[in-house]
C-alpha cells in the first residue's frame, strides 16, 4: 500500500536511490493528475509534479530545457499559463566557478603552508617525509576534503543546520565548529596585523631590522652580514630578532601570562585595518568575497615564484635545498613522523573547520565536487612543497653568510621563521626593500584568504540556522561578528600578546578540531550511512563514489583522525616560546579553552534526548534518524520555475 504525504506548496522534492525511481502507477485519492516534471539524465534524481484539485486548480509548474522545446513551463490540463516566478534569490550563488575554486584554495593555502610544512619536512627526514605525507593525504586528508565538499553542495546549508539532514543528535558539532572558528579569529588576524606592521616598516631605503643602531637594540645584538671576524654565541641576537621581539611585540615589557602589559596601539590600528578589509569583503556574501580572492589567492603565487627565482640565485642556496630534501630513511620507523604527517595534511587541507561546507553550499547542485576536491588538494600540497624551496634556499644563503650549518640556522619554527629568519635574509639582499614589501604582501593575502573562509563558516552556519532573524540582516550580523572578533583579539595585542597567541593556537584549535572532524566522519559514514551518502553523491555527479572512497570514509579516515588524537594526548611536548616556559596553570587554562568548544557536542546530545518525547529507545531512534532526508533542490539550480500561490498543498505518493 502506498503512503501519501501532504506537503506545503512551493517545495521541490527529489528521490535519491541507486536506481532511477518510476512514477506511481496507481493514483492516490488526493491526486487528479501526476506527471513527471524532470528526469535528470545520468543520475538517480527524479522529480514528480502532482496536483490536488480539491485545494487549488494549479499547484506547480516545472521547466526542463529540452532540445526543440519552445516552452519554459507547462500548466496542467492545458490551462491558461500561470505567471511563473523563478526562485533565483533562494540562496546566494557563486558568480563564477573560479570564484569558488580560488576561495577554497585561498582558505587551504595559508601561512602554515609557508612555514610549517618546510620545518616539519626537514625535521622528520627531509625527502623521506614525503612518503608518509603523501600516504596520509591520499588515505586521510583528501577523502575527508571530498566528503565535506559533497555534503555542503548536496544539502546546501551551513555547519549547524546541516545536521538535521544527517544525524540530528550530532548538531552540537556545528556549534563547536563556530566556537573554534571564533578562537582562530582571535589570534590568526593578529599574526596578519604583525605582517601589516612589517609591511609599513618596509617602506624605507634601509630596512629597520638591518643593523643594531636602533633604540630597541641591546648589547647582545650581533650583525654578521658584511662584517668579518664576527663570533656568533648562544647569547647573540640578530637585528631581525630584536626588531621582532623588542619593537613589534615588545615582549621585554611583559613578564609572562600573569602580566601581559598594555595594548600596543600600533598593532591595534593594524588589526583594525585588517578587520575593515575583512568586513567589506564579506558583508555582501560570496558575490563580493568571490571577487576579492582573485587578488588575495593569486598574488601569493606570483610572489612565491619571484622569491623562488631570487632564492635560487643566492650563494649557498644549494646547501639549503640539500638539507631540505636529503632523505633520512631511518626516520620512517619513528611514530612521531607519521603523526606529524597526518596532522600537517589535516590542518593544511582544513576539513572539519566548516569552511568547505559553507563555500560548497553556494555551488550548483550538479557541480563536479569530486574534480574540485582533487584539483584543490593537489594545488595545496604542491604549494607546500614549493614553499619549502623558497624558504630553504634562503636558509642555505644565511648559513653560508654565518659560516655555520643549515641546521643551526633552521632552528626557528612557527611565525619566527616568517618574522625573523626570512626578513633577516631579505634585509641583506640587493633590492631588499622591494623583496620585503612583496614578501609581506604575500603574507597578508595568505592570511586574509583563510580569515574569509573561517568567518564565512560562522556566517553561513548562523544565517542558515536562524534565517528569520538574520537572513535579511547579513550586513549587520557580519559587522557584529567582526566587532566581537576584534574585541576578542585585544589580549593578543598586548606586550605579552605573543604568549596568548601561542596558547590559543595550541589549545583553541589543536585536538578540538581533530576530534570534531573525527565525529563528523563517524556521523556521516556510520550513522547517516555510507550507502545513503554515496547515493547523494550519485545524485549530484551521475555516478556513485568508487570502493576506494567508501572504504576511506568508513574506516581509514576515522582511524587516521583517531591516530592523531591519541598520539597528541599521549605525547604532549612542553609549551615554550623563546625563553619563556608556560606555567602549569596556563596549561590547565588551555585545556579549559579546548573543552569550551568541544563541550557543545555532548551538551546538545543530552538536550536533544531530554526534549524528544517517547521512551529511550524511541528517542534514540528519532535523534539518530535524519529529520529531513530529502533536502530542497532550489529552483535556480535546476533551471525551474514555481508559481506563486497561497494556501496550496501538494500530495506526493511514494
Amino acid at each position: 500500500m502506498k503512503k501519501c504525504f501532504i506537503f506545503s506548496i512551493n517545495r521541490y522534492f527529489h528521490v535519491s536511490s541507486a536506481a532511477t525511481p518510476t512514477p506511481p502507477t496507481r493514483p492516490c485519492h488526493h491526486i487528479q493528475e501526476q506527471r513527471p516534471s524532470l528526469l535528470w539524465s545520468g543520475s538517480s534524481v527524479l522529480l514528480f509534479t502532482v496536483r490536488c484539485p480539491e485545494h487549488d486548480p494549479a499547484v506547480m509548474a516545472g521547466t526542463l530545457p529540452q532540445h526543440g522545446s519552445p516552452k519554459s513551463g507547462y500548466s496542467a490540463n492545458n490551462a491558461a499559463a500561470v505567471p511563473a516566478i523563478t526562485q533565483t534569490d533562494s540562496r546566494d550563488k557563486w558568480s563564477k566557478k573560479m570564484d569558488f575554486l580560488l576561495s577554497v584554495i585561498g582558505f587551504a593555502v595559508d601561512l602554515g603552508n609557508v612555514w610549517r610544512f618546510p620545518y616539519i619536512c626537514y625535521q622528520n627526514g627531509g625527502g623521506a617525509f614525503l612518503i608518509p605525507y603523501i600516504l596520509m593525504a591520499v588515505f586521510g586528508g583528501v577523502p575527508l576534503f571530498y566528503m565535506e565538499l559533497a555534503l555542503g553542495q548536496f544539502h546546501r546549508t551551513g555547519a549547524i543546520s546541516i545536521w538535521k539532514h544527517i544525524c540530528p543528535i550530532f548538531k552540537g558539532i556545528g556549534y563547536a565548529i563556530c566556537v573554534i572558528a571564533l578562537y582562530v579569529s582571535f589570534y590568526y588576524n593578529t599574526i596578519i596585523a604583525w605582517a601589516l606592521f612589517y609591511f609599513y616598516s618596509s617602506f624605507s631605503s634601509i630596512l629597520p631590522w638591518t643593523n643594531c643602531d636602533n633604540v630597541w637594540n641591546t648589547p647582545d645584538c650581533t650583525n654578521y652580514f658584511g662584517v668579518d671576524n664576527v663570533t656568533w654565541t648562544n647569547s647573540s641576537r640578530s637585528p631581525a630578532e630584536e626588531f621582532y621581539t623588542r619593537n613589534v611585540l615588545e615582549l621585554h615589557k611583559a613578564s609572562g601570562l600573569r602580566d601581559v602589559g598594555g595594548v600596543r596601539w600600533q598593532l591595534m590600528l593594524c588589526l583594525f585595518l585588517i578587520f575593515t578589509i575583512v568586513y567589506f569583503s564579506l558583508w555582501k556574501g560570496v558575490r563580493t568575497s568571490g571577487k576579492v580572492v582573485w587578488v588575495t589567492a593569486t598574488l601569493p603565487y606570483i610572489v612565491l615564484f619571484i622569491l623562488l627565482i631570487r632564492g635560487a640565485t643566492l650563494p649557498g642556496a644549494w646547501r639549503g635545498v640539500v638539507f631540505y630534501l636529503k632523505p633520512q630513511w631511518d626516520k620512517l620507523l619513528e611514530t612521531s613522523v607519521w603523526v606529524d604527517a597526518a596532522a600537517q595534511i589535516f590542518f593544511s587541507l582544513g576539513p572539519g573547520f566548516g569552511v568547505l561546507l559553507a563555500l560548497s553550499s553556494y555551488n550548483p547542485f550538479t557541480n563536479n565536487c569530486y574534480r574540485d576536491a582533487i584539483v584543490t588538494s593537489l594545488v595545496n600540497c604542491l604549494t607546500s612543497f614549493v614553499s619549502g624551496f623558497v624558504i630553504f634556499t634562503v636558509l642555505g644563503y644565511m648559513a653560508e653568510m654565518r659560516k655555520v650549518e643549515v641546521e643551526d640556522v633552521a632552528k626557528d619554527k612557527g611565525p619566527s621563521l616568517l618574522f625573523i629568519t626570512y626578513p633577516e635574509a631579505i634585509a641583506n639582499m640587493m633590492g631588499s626593500t622591494f623583496f620585503a614589501i612583496i614578501f609581506f604582501v604575500m603574507m597578508i593575502t595568505l592570511g586574509l584568504d583563510s580569515t574569509f573562509g573561517g568567518l564565512e563558516a560562522i556566517i553561513t552556519a548562523v544565517l542558515d540556522e536562524y534565517p528569520d532573524y538574520f537572513s535579511h540582516r547579513r550586513e549587520l550580523f557580519v559587522l557584529c561578528l567582526v566587532v566581537i572578533c576584534f574585541l576578542g583579539s585585544l589580549s593578543t595585542l598586548t606586550n605579552g600578546g605573543a604568549y596568548v597567541v601561542k596558547l590559543l593556537e595550541e589549545f583553541g584549535v589543536g585536538c578540538s578540531i581533530i576530534a570534531v572532524g573525527f565525529l563528523e566522519a563517524i556521523a556521516v559514514s556510520w550513522f547517516y550511512g555510507i550507502k545513503r551518502f554515496s547515493n547523494d553523491v550519485q545524485a549530484m555527479l551521475g555516478q556513485a563514489p568508487g570502493l576506494f572512497w567508501r572504504v576511506c570514509w568508513v574506516a581509514i579516515s576515522p582511524a587516521f583522525l583517531a591516530y592523531i588524537i591519541v598520539s597528541s594526548l599521549l605525547k604532549a611536548p612542553p609549551l615554550t616560546l623563546f625563553d619563556y616556559k608556560y606555567p602549569d596553570w596556563s596549561i590547565t587554562v588551555g585545556y579549559i579553552i579546548g573543552f569550551s568548544s568541544f563541550m557543545w557536542i555532548p551538551i546538545y546530545m543530552v538536550y536533544k534526548l531530554v526534549w524528544t518525547p517517547g521512551s529511550l529507545k524511541q528517542r534514540l531512534a528519532v535523534c539518530l534518524r535524519p529529520e529531513r532526508t530529502i533536502p530542497d533542490i532550489h529552483a535556480d539550480t535546476l533551471n525551474m520555475a514555481t508559481v506563486s500561490q497561497k494556501d496550496m498543498n501538494t500530495s506526493v505518493c511514494l
